[in-house]
Parts: C-alpha cells; sequence; structure tokens
C-alpha cells in the first residue's frame, strides 16, 4: 500500500528525531514520524512495583537482547567487549538514559588539529552553541553557572543537590585540587513547562514516572504533535526507497499489523542512531546504491565509537544516603579531559559520580565476597547497605574503521530484518587511558574517606553511547555525510543522530545530538525555496 507523499519523512522518534521534528513543524510542511516503538506509560515504569530492581533487570533492562519486547531488534556483539544498549519508544533511549547531560567541549570539534590524530568536524563549538542553549531550554537542563572547563553557558534550573554522597565525594575531589562541578542534568529540579519537579527517588534509568527526566516524549514530542506532527508507533521501517533520479522517495515499512507499507516523502531524515542508522542504510542497498544506501564512501558502518567506560567503587565507613536522588547526576570531574604529553595517551576522559545502589543490586555486589550465608550474614550486609559510592569514567574512543557495524548474515528481527553485528575492541589508547582513569578513581575515593575500593574496567554493559558509523565531513571519499548532515550521495537524505560523530569526546552525547539537529532542522527551514540546488 502507499500513502500521500509528504513532506518530511523522519525514521526514530527518540532524542534526534523528536529534536528535528518540533523545530520543522514550524513550518507547517506535512511531517511523519515512524517509529517501531510504542508510546510509554509511565505507570507501567518499574519506580511504581515494589519489584523495581528485578524489572530493572530484565523487561528494562539496558541489553535489547535480554529484554524480549518485541519493539527491539537484536544486535550480534558477540565479538565486542562492549555490549550494546538501546531501547525503542516514542522518546527512543532517553527513556533509560540517566540525563546526564554535559556539552562536548571546544577541542573536541578539533582533534586533528590539536592532538594530530582522527580527524576535525566540519563544524565548531561556537555553530552549535545557540542550539545548546536552545536545547536546555526545551530539555529542561539544571546546573550550575561558571563552570571553568567550559565558555560561559547558562543552565535554565538551579542544578541537582549533590547530596551527602556527593558532598563526600567533593571533599576528596577538593584534597586533590581537582576540578569538579555540579552535573548538568536534563531533568527539572523545578516545575518546568508543565512537568514536576524531580522527588529525588533514584532509579531515573528504568524510566521517570515522575515526568521530571527529560525524556523526549514528555520534552519535544507533546509540543511537536500539538504542532502537526503525526507520530505513528509500531512501524519497523526495513528499507529507504530510492527513485529513478536517484533521490530516496520515501521508506517501506511493516506497521502495527505486520502490514508491509509505503511512506512517500519529498524530504527524508533517518534518527535511528549509531547502531540502527548504518543497519537500515546498508539494509536499504539498491541498484543504484548496491553496497548500502548513501555508502559511496565505503564509510556507513564503520569508525564506530563507545564510550569505553569503568566503573569505580569506594566503600565508606558512614551511611551516605545514596540512594537519595537522580542516579547518575550530581557532580562530573574534567581534571583529565584534554591531551597532557606527560601521560602516555591521547585525549582525556571524564569522571561522572554515581548515586549508591539499592538493596538489590547492593546484595548481589556483595555476594562477591563481603556478604556470605549463615550466621553473620544480616551484620556483613549492614557493614556494606548504603555505604558504597562510586564514579564511572567516560573515556574518549577514538575512530578506527576496524570498529564497525555490519548485517549479521543469519540473526533478523521479529519481522525478518537482517539485525546488525558488532566488531569492535578497545585500542591501545584506550587500554592505556582506562588504566590511568582507575588509579586515580581510586585516589580520589580513598581521599574522600573509602576503606575499599574496586573497579571494574571496561565496563561490559556500556554500550550507550553509538557514535561514528556515518561520520560528518566535507571531503565525499571520507565521510557519509556534509558539514548539514545531508547525504554526500543523496541530496534530500538527512541524518541527524550519534553516527554523524567525527570524534566521540569524553562526555554523553545525547546534548550535542539534540543540538545537531535543531542546527540541521535551521540549515532547512533557511534554505527551503533553495534546499536541492
Amino acid at each position: 500500500m502507499s500513502d500521500e507523499t509528504v513532506d518530511v519523512l523522519i525514521i526514530g522518534a527518540g532524542a534526534a528525531g523528536a529534536a528535528i521534528a518540533w523545530s520543522l513543524a514550524e513550518t507547517r510542511m506535512r511531517i511523519v514520524c515512524l517509529e517501531q516503538g510504542g508510546w510509554m506509560n509511565p505507570a507501567d515504569y518499574p519506580s511504581n512495583r515494589d519489584d523495581w530492581e528485578m524489572q530493572g533487570l530484565g523487561p528494562f533492562g539496558f541489553s535489547p537482547n535480554g529484554r524480549g519486547r518485541r519493539e527491539d531488534y537484536p544486535v550480534n556483539d558477540d565479538d565486542s567487549p562492549i555490549k550494546i544498549s538501546n531501547f525503542n519508544a516514542v522518546g527512543g533511549s532517553t527513556i533509560l538514559y540517566a540525563a546526564h547531560f554535559p556539552r562536548l567541549h571546544p577541542s573536541d570539534f578539533r582533534v586533528r588539529s590539536l592532538d594530530g590524530v582522527a580527524d576535525d568536524w566540519p563544524i565548531d563549538y561556537a555553530t552549535l552553541e545557540p542550539f545548546y542553549d536552545l536545547n536546555a531550554e526545551m530539555m529542561g537542563v539544571a546546573g550550575l553557572e561558571g563552570d571553568p572547563a567550559y565558555p560561559p553557558k547558562k543552565p535554565t534550573l538551579p542544578h541537582v543537590p549533590l547530596g551527602k554522597l556527593g558532598e563526600t565525594l567533593a571533599g576528596g575531589f577538593d584534597a586533590l585540587g581537582w576540578h569538579w562541578w555540579p552535573s548538568d542534568s536534563a531533568i527539572a529540579t523545578a516545575e518546568h513547562a508543565g512537568r514536576a519537579p524531580c522527588i529525588n527517588l533514584g532509579p531515573c534509568v528504568t524510566g521517570c514516572a515522575q515526568g521530571a527526566k527529560g525524556s523526549t516524549d514528555v520534552t519535544y514530542w507533546p509540543v511537536a504533535v500539538r504542532a502537526g506532527v503525526e507520530v505513528r508507533t509500531h512501524c519497523r521501517v526495513r528499507e529507504i526507497s530510492v527513485g529513478p533520479d536517484g533521490l530516496v522517495d520515501g521508506a517501506i515499512y511493516i506497521d502495527a499489523e505486520g502490514n508491509e507499507r509505503k511512506q512517500r516523502a519529498e524530504i527524508v531524515i533517518v534518527a535511528c542512531n549509531g547502531v540502527g542508522t548504518p543497519r537500515l542504510l546498508l539494509n536499504s542497498a539498491s541498484a543504484q546504491f548496491p553496497d548500502g544506501l548513501a555508502n559511496r564512501s565505503g564509510l556507513v558502518g564503520k569508525n564506530l565509537m563507545f564510550h569505553p567506560y569503568a566503573l569505580v567503587t569506594g566503600w565508606f565507613p558512614e551511611r551516605l544516603e545514596g540512594y537519595k536522588g537522580p542516579m547518575g547526576c550530581s557532580l562530573i570531574c574534567q581534571e583529565f579531559y584534554e591531551t597532557d604529553p606527560a601521560r602516555d595517551f591521547l585525549r582525556g576522559y571524564s569522571f561522572e559520580m554515581l548515586r549508591g545502589q539499592g538493596p538489590l543490586q547492593t546484595a548481589l555486589q556483595g555476594l562477591g565476597g563481603k556478604v556470605g550465608w549463615g550466621p553473620g550474614h544480616h551484620e556483613a550486609y549492614d557493614r556494606i547497605w548504603d555505604k558504597s559510592a562510586g564514579m564511572v569514567i567516560i573515556c574518549e574512543d577514538l575512530p578506527e574503521q576496524h570498529n564497525q557495524v555490519s548485517l549479521d548474515p543469519e540473526l533478523t528481527d521479529a519481522d525478518g530484518i537482517p539485525a546488525p553485528k558488532i566488531d569492535y575492541c578497545l585500542s591501545e589508547n584506550s587500554e592505556r587511558m582506562l588504566e590511568h582513569a582507575v588509579a586515580r578513581g581510586r585516589e580520589v575515593l580513598v581521599a574522600s574517606g573509602a576503606q575499599e575500593t574496586e573497579a571494574i574496567s571496561p565496563l561490559p554493559p556500556a554500550g550507550w553511547h553509538l557514535m561514528g558509523t556515518a561520520r560528518m565531513g566535507t571531503d565525499p571519499a571520507a565521510s557519509v555525510v556534509d558539514a548539514n548532515c545531508r547525504s554526500h550521495d543523496v541530496k534530500n537524505l538527512f541524518i541527524v543522530d550519534g553516527s554523524v560523530f567525527v570524534t566521540s569526546g569524553g562526555v554523553n552525547p545525547t546534548n550535542t545530538i539534540q543540538a545537531l539537529a535543531l542546527y540541521v532542522a535551521d540549515h532547512i527551514k533557511q534554505n527551503l525555496t533553495n534546499l536541492f540546488d
């Protein structure tokens, strides 16, 4: 079946798809977004249930391979030490993210110029700065003005309180003389745009029933839908179709009833992120594009970047009230963010403070030797409950072509569409960076008063940040999209997600993904009359 031609077809209703839909809505163009998941019901989030921690290990877990939701697609990540984490729904992975919301640094756009590795972006921090500011208002970013690690920026809302645990770690950073600052967080700390403020419940990463966390189903999408954007849920796109003129003319998808349909469009915007986007482009091979849509460079799926993570935990003699407050949002340390010639690696990393664990996760971690069965079990558990504090370390990942997303020859999703296969290994630079970071993490925990520390490096389930697989650039032979995120090969195809990143930086990418989407929308709006000239 064929639907009438729309002006703009957006594929993916996550962080980027929502932002660009909202921005383009003011043009009054006919805009349709296809999303393979559905609208989430906050009443169903685990925090409304007694078994909330079990739900976070199962149906609301990070890995699509373990959740068992039809909306997800499987990912073969057997050949990667870092496993893919994503979520398919209106709101995408913002449903489960921690809402830690830093910006890239100006240096992140100039890595080749500064450090002689990777490549420079075709845009710079100043280009995105007004769109970072706009995104802060739309998402409701909490923070504190004056962070010396950044150019001046003004958050929309007061910062997330540090709490006793945060103040404890801040004391450790102060003792060492290292940078720290309250995190920028996409969390409403006061009523904002009709959203109630955070009540410090804690389990943000299984969905926020309060609506305080800035997932795009409660920020951008309600406004975009009121402005006329149509969101079609449970619609899985199989391929983007190409007309005889070499332009894309729409997408073929499977609807909620299992029917194959085609939605025709004048402009197609892909917003499926660093694994879903190359998967879709590779599945859209045609006579014009035998190696995959928009892949004349051969770089679709190449240069996959994660952020190699480590988790460093300290055990303290007193209770820290770590269960109070947003899980991943309190303070950030960027003391080791920029390249230092005295170190044996290039680029750097951030520390992001974590709150304490819930009772079940505390028990599971205690089974590693801190808590045994039999006599003394309860006393041993009491010695660790609410007495842990830690940080994740977010290391910059440099692009390497052999780290890639391809199509699995056997694995498919529920509709028979080939699933993505991940081939990834840590570089020597990342391994040295992780080693340095773990040592510094232990150091700050001890300075904060920890009596014992432990580390996991790299952290296996930390494939949250998916970047680089359809990179930006000015040279069509060395990139997939141009400086406005338009395909070099197909002038009415745009990509607006993490796949266009040239480098990864050492911070969470969602804020930059959305700023890019708003920047691309602005370019489209300013050039509507001659967009394809």
